[in-house]
This record gives structure tokens, C-alpha cells and sequence, in this order.
């Protein structure tokens, strides 16, 4: 049985006793004493290698998070999840996203419940349109071959495609061009359809109950401007193509009943890239790619269930990050991909962990009595060291960092590549061991000028997790991925909190149909609270002003 509270636990309060330790050593220090930090904290799986050598941490600190993890019945957790329980606990709920890229021939998660006959017939559907499509067969309102694709979704419909898609667009298919939509900003829609020839283009609404606020008033804008130009209402049925738990939905608003293909409740938003929700990367890719991705994060999860615990990487990157989070008191946590093609990586982790277990309560709906989620953020390398690096190395927050790092480029390209991997690692290394005053060449803030070492010393001892991989395939974005979903998981069992639900997203849902009925005169002004009601009142006075001149 796992305790009340993960704090209960024996093998807590060592962790705190040796984290007070190790907070006071320096990284440049721990590296001097122990050279072959390298090859102890390291290791290979999947293709990734993943290295621990830049974090705070010695080999008693991993044998007493391993402790830990074992205390917590991980193992058990871990079965849990594969084996189709209701670990979603709010919602009694599975969580198998395990199951699209299972590639096995067993039932999934079970033999009383199987779920990849559906799952199988979903793929085999994908791969008849999509083999289609990149044939030229798929065709437009006036007869021409659709190859421009446009995705409407939000959160983890909008974040997992878009992340994907432009991390393979190196392997789009030719003549195949993407926009991706979500924001309710009207300049969103408007610049994709701006850019868009509405007998070329493809839509696909992504939305599993076909009733998302944001999605559908996006989703009737571009049908209107598709209609216009077509001259012709049954044009929908050629251009649209929906993702949806809600089919009958879906064909109200007028697509086909053969392109409507469907995901279902055990498939959670964030979690949704592996589903029919990934339609636009395999029209993109063709679906030989697709599966490769799917492939990827199915050896994740092999790794994943069968791993030791001293050798699982999600796990070992999992309880470092608790371990820098509640035993060294970071708040916050950067993504730092070196990899141009993973500039959407930053946010779609945003969703994936902040959404999934930026929680203040435990399972029993108790208050944690300790700090769950830090915020996630970051950007590319290198221009994020001309933005926020800064921060990083003389901000005196602590803030842990993922450094990601292909040894060959997407587009290999004279230099490039070498230029970024010597970036990468000094900005990694810079973090780790800073420098010191007596580093500092005479006449440059150095020796005689203490007022300018001051300005020029960097404290290092900034902890970070290196990941390198050999170049960014389909199949590594696929291991890449299931590798932090897996981390989210574990570090959710760390704190106590159901990481499948999203409870805090639905208030503002809630409220802003509230507010618009109250834009729309259906209730009092004192429906709402004065400041509300003010700034309302505020933005129609200039709403009306503006349309008037």
C-alpha cells in the first residue's frame, strides 16, 4: 500500500537530512572529485542518451531518490498505468494512451478489455487517406489535389501537432505546405487562410467533443471563407475532415461521415499526438513516418515497464527533477533545445507538465504539504542565450535546465552544426562550474579591479540534464516525447496528484459564458463583480467607438 502522503514515507526526511548536505557544495567541486561523474551518470536508451552529470547530485543522492521510488511502490504504479486501471482517480478514468503505439500482437491493456481492434481500425482508416492524399486523389471544390493542410485545435489537439509536425518538416511530403490554428484571436485564422488557396486546402478540427469554445468558432470561420470561394455549401464535405469522440457532432456541421475519424474518452488532450488527433503530421509526413513516430514512444515505453529502476530514464529524470524541485527549492525549469527543429518543444512541455500536475491538492482532494509542478519555460538555442541566458547565469535563481543536442543537424549545412554542439556544451558548462574572480584576465574586471570582477563573475552551479541524440528521426521525436510523458507520471506519484485531469482549465470556460452572456444582455450587471463589469463596459465603449469612425 502506498501511504497518505509521499511524505510519510521513511525514506523522505534522509533525502531532505542529505539534500541540506549537497546544497552546499559547489558542481565545479563535485565534478573535480569525481572524474568519472560522466560515465556513472549517464545512460542510453531508445536512442537518447541522457546525461546526469551537470546535476546537483552525488551517487548517494540517486541511491536514496531510487530508495524513494522504491518506498513508493513505482513498479506497481507504473503496471497500473499499462494495465488500463483508472489511474485518472477524479475521473475514474484509464489513461492508455499506451495503446496507440503499442505494437505488439497481446491485448492491450487486457484480454477482458482490448482496445486495439478499434485502435488498428483507426490507423488503417489514417493510412487509407493519407496514402491518398500524398497520391493527389483527395480533391477540391474545383477538382485540384488538396495540399495545404490546416489544423484547428487548441491545447493538446493544437501543441502535440504543431510540435510535431514542424519537428519533421524536414520530411514533408513535397509540394505539402501546414498552418496551425488555435488562438480565438482572429488574426490566427485570418493569417492562415491569408495564406491559403481555398481549392488546395485541407482542414482538420481536432476536438473530442466537438464542442471546444475556441475551436469551433475558428472551425466556422474557415468554413465561411471556404464557402465563399467554392460558391457552394457541399464544398465542406471535399475540404473538411474532423477528430472527434463526437461523430454525430461532427457531421452537423457538415463533414462527411467517411472523414470523421474517431478517438475516445480513455485518450486524454495532452496525450492525444499519438491518435487520429496526429492526422495533419501524417498528412504531412505519410503515414510510414507516422508510425515510426508511434514506433518511438512504444520502445519508450517498453524501456519504461521493464528497465530497472537504477537504469530507467524517465525515472532517474523524473526523480531529479523532484529532487531539484522539493530537496534543492527550484521554482521554475528551462527547456533548452539546440535542435531549431524543437522550437515548439518549450511550449507543447508547458501543457504536458504544467496542465498534467499543477496541482494543489493530492488524490484524496487533501492540500499537498509540498510543492508540486515548477513552471516550465525556455526557448531554442542559441537565440535564447541573446534573451534570457542573463537570468540564467547571474540572476541568482536556481534554475534547472534541459539541454537538447542532435549531433547532426536537420539540414546539414557547412559549420552549422559544429557551431551549435560548441554552444550547447559551453552553455551547459557555464552553468555548471561559472567563474571566479581570480579567472578573470588583469585590466578586464581582474586582478586591481574588484568593482569590475564583480560585474563579470559568474556564480555557476546551475544544474542541468544534457540529452543527446544522433539526428532527430521520427522514431527519436517519438521516444523523445513518451520519455517526458513517462517523467510527468512518475513525478505525479511523487507529489501525490492525479496527473490526468485539468479541473483548473474549466472555471475560466465557465465565466467566459458567463461574461458573453452578459455582452449579449441575458443577465444583470450584477451578475458579474464590479471590476469585471467595468473593464467590460470599458472595452464596448471602444469597441463602439471604433466602429463608428
Amino acid at each position: 500500500m502506498i501511504p497518505d502522503r509521499p511524505t510519510a514515507l521513511p525514506t523522505w526526511p534522509p533525502l531532505l537530512a542529505h539534500g541540506r548536505e549537497v546544497r552546499r557544495l559547489h558542481l565545479r567541486e563535485l565534478g573535480a572529485r569525481d572524474p568519472d561523474r560522466f560515465e556513472r551518470l549517464s545512460l542510453q536508451a531508445c536512442g537518447l542518451l541522457l546525461d546526469f552529470s551537470k546535476q546537483k547530485v552525488t551517487a548517494r543522492s540517486i541511491e536514496l531518490l531510487l530508495a524513494h521510488a522504491r518506498a513508493l511502490d513505482l513498479p506497481a504504479r507504473i503496471a497500473a498505468l499499462f494495465g488500463g486501471e483508472p489511474v485518472n482517480t477524479s475521473e475514474r478514468r484509464a489513461a492508455l494512451h499506451g495503446a496507440l503505439r503499442y505494437r505488439g500482437d497481446a491485448p492491450f491493456p487486457s484480454r477482458a478489455w482490448n482496445v486495439m481492434p478499434e485502435v488498428r481500425a483507426v490507423l488503417g482508416r489514417m493510412r487509407a487517406f493519407c496514402d491518398a492524399l500524398g497520391g493527389g486523389e483527395v480533391r477540391g471544390y474545383d477538382g485540384r489535389p488538396l495540399r495545404n493542410v490546416v489544423n484547428i485545435g487548441i491545447g493538446g489537439s493544437d501543441l502535440g501537432p504543431a510540435m510535431a509536425g514542424e519537428a519533421l518538416e524536414t520530411r514533408w511530403r513535397p509540394g505539402m505546405s501546414a498552418h496551425f490554428v488555435s488562438n480565438l484571436d482572429s488574426t490566427d485564422i485570418a493569417r492562415a487562410l491569408a495564406r491559403s488557396d481555398p481549392g488546395e486546402t485541407l482542414f482538420i478540427v481536432v476536438s473530442k467533443t466537438f464542442g471546444t469554445r475556441e475551436t469551433l468558432v475558428n472551425a466556422a470561420s474557415a468554413r465561411e471563407w471556404l464557402v465563399r470561394a467554392a460558391g457552394d455549401e457541399r464544398a465542406v464535405e471535399r475540404h473538411f475532415v474532423a477528430v472527434s469522440a463526437r461523430p454525430e457532432r461532427a457531421r452537423a456541421f457538415g463533414v462527411a461521415p467517411r472523414r470523421v475519424f474517431e478517438i475516445w474518452d480513455w485518450v486524454g488532450g495532452r496525450y492525444s499526438l499519438w491518435s487520429a488527433a496526429g492526422l495533419s503530421v501524417a498528412a504531412l509526413v505519410g503515414m510510414d513516418d507516422f508510425e515510426a513516430l508511434l514506433a518511438g514512444a512504444g520502445e519508450m515505453d517498453e524501456h519504461f515497464r521493464g528497465a530497472p529502476l537504477a537504469a530507467n530514464a524517465p525515472l532517474l529524470l523524473a526523480l531529479v527533477g523532484v529532487w531539484n524541485r522539493n530537496v534543492l527549492g527550484a521554482a521554475t525549469h528551462a527547456v533548452l533545445p539546440y535542435d531549431y527543429a524543437l522550437a515548439r518543444l518549450p511550449a507543447y512541455l508547458q501543457q504536458l507538465e504544467m496542465e498534467s500536475n499543477g496541482k494543489r491538492v493530492d488524490h484524496a482532494g487533501r492540500l499537498l504539504d509540498l510543492a508540486s509542478c515548477p513552471v516550465v519555460w525556455g526557448g531554442p538555442g542559441s537565440d535564447a542565450q541573446h534573451a534570457f541566458f542573463q537570468k540564467l547565469h547571474q540572476g541568482g535563481a536556481l534554475v534547472p535546465c534541459d539541454f537538447l543536442v542532435a549531433a547532426l543537424g536537420q539540414r546539414e549545412l557547412g559549420d552549422h552544426q559544429r557551431e551549435v554542439i560548441a554552444n550547447a556544451l559551453a552553455q551547459s558548462r557555464a552553468m555548471m562550474v561559472g567563474r571566479r574572480a581570480e579567472e578573470l584576465d588583469a585590466g578586464a574586471g581582474g586582478t586591481g579591479d574588484p568593482e569590475g570582477a564583480a560585474h563579470r563573475v559568474v556564480p555557476g552551479d546551475q544544474p542541468s540534464t544534457t540529452i543527446v541524440y544522433e539526428r532527430l528521426t521520427p522514431r527519436v521525436l517519438g521516444a523523445l516525447i513518451a520519455l517526458y510523458e513517462h517523467k510527468v507520471f512518475v513525478q505525479g506519484m511523487c507529489w501525490g496528484v492525479n496527473s490526468f485531469d485539468q479541473w483548473g482549465v474549466e472555471l475560466g470556460k465557465q465565466l467566459a459564458g458567463e461574461i458573453l452572456a452578459r455582452m449579449e444582455g441575458e443577465s444583470r450587471p450584477d451578475a458579474i463583480d464590479p471590476s469585471t463589469e467595468g473593464l467590460l463596459r470599458c472595452l464596448l465603449t471602444l469597441r463602439g467607438r471604433a466602429k463608428e469612425t
